[in-house]
């Protein structure tokens, strides 16, 4: 009875150890888009006041607590992630350190030639970018996302770049044998044009998907599904007006939002011709 309870329970540690978090990247709820506006929009408690900018830039370590415990750098592998998602708030996520004491680039910006920007994410490389050759849409995998089941760190490796004006999706989701002998996951990121597809009635034109990674952070992932119409814009911050709660999903520690368009309001004041001042 010892012996049967004691292999019941590695079991039962194993399955928790080879739990695999989904890179919020990664993460797709696709069957989300089909769900429609309700005819009034509610004003939400969420709802988002201008902020201030917060003194600081907030820096994240995916391994460890400090620059020396980071892992090295593998080739063409992402070693810092810039989120700007937050205009107020943008943060920096540390993944792994550059060999031959180079630094890892902080700029918030995309011109320091160590830079591929997706939506609202720079990722920063080692490498310069421009020895990388430009994707094809729909064919090449930009970059591919290890995940591994003893930690929630990944590893973000680079194969070319996107053409300008486009955007990444998960290609392919595949199974991944660590070094160690342990089952992992890849996921394949392919370039996309930006969607040019007019919203119908009542359909969402951004998908949120929220994950909170800090007390004061939260990481977002904005999926744009359509384009208003003229007249209308849609929310660009998942606290914003025009914006609804979705799904909670547990295990991935992630809540989605539904942002749908909205009229936009009318100038303050209008200007005929002869008015004088």
């Amino acid at each position: 009875m010892l012996v049967l309870n004691t292999v019941l329970l590695a079991c039962l540690l194993t399955g928790v150890r080879t739990a695999i978090r989904t890179p919020l990247e990664a993460f797709r709820p696709s069957g989300e888009i089909n769900i429609r506006r309700p005819d009034k929009l509610p004003i939400l408690p969420h709802r988002r006041s201008p902020a201030q900018p917060k003194s600081g830039l907030k820096i994240l370590y995916q391994t460890g607590g400090s620059e020396e415990e980071l892992p090295d750098c593998r080739a063409r592998q992402v070693c810092s992630k810039v989120d700007l998602y937050d205009s107020a708030q943008p943060w920096i996520e540390r993944k792994c350190r550059c060999l031959g004491h180079r630094p890892c680039s902080s700029e918030l910006s995309a011109d320091d030639n160590h830079t591929l920007e997706d939506k609202t994410t720079l990722y920063k490389t080692c490498e310069p970018v421009k020895h990388l050759p430009k994707c094809r849409y729909f064919k090449d995998a930009a970059w591919i996302i290890y995940s591994f089941p003893d930690s929630n760190a990944t590893q973000q490796i680079v194969n070319c770049h996107c053409p300008k004006q486009s955007v990444t999706y998960l290609l392919k989701k595949l199974p991944y044998t660590t070094p160690s002998g342990e089952q992992g996951n890849q996921y394949q990121f392919a370039c996309s044009p930006q969607s040019r597809l007019r919203c119908s009635r009542k359909e969402p034109c951004k998908l949120f998907s929220v994950r909170r990674r800090h007390e004061q952070i939260d990481e977002v992932n904005a999926s744009t599904i359509c384009q208003c119409p003229r007249d209308h814009t849609c929310p660009k911050h998942h606290t914003e007006l025009g914006v609804l709660p979705g799904v909670t999903y547990v295990a991935e520690d992630i809540r989605t939002y539904h942002g749908y368009c909205m009229a936009e309001p009318p100038p303050d004041n209008y200007r005929f011709v002869g008015d004088k001042d």
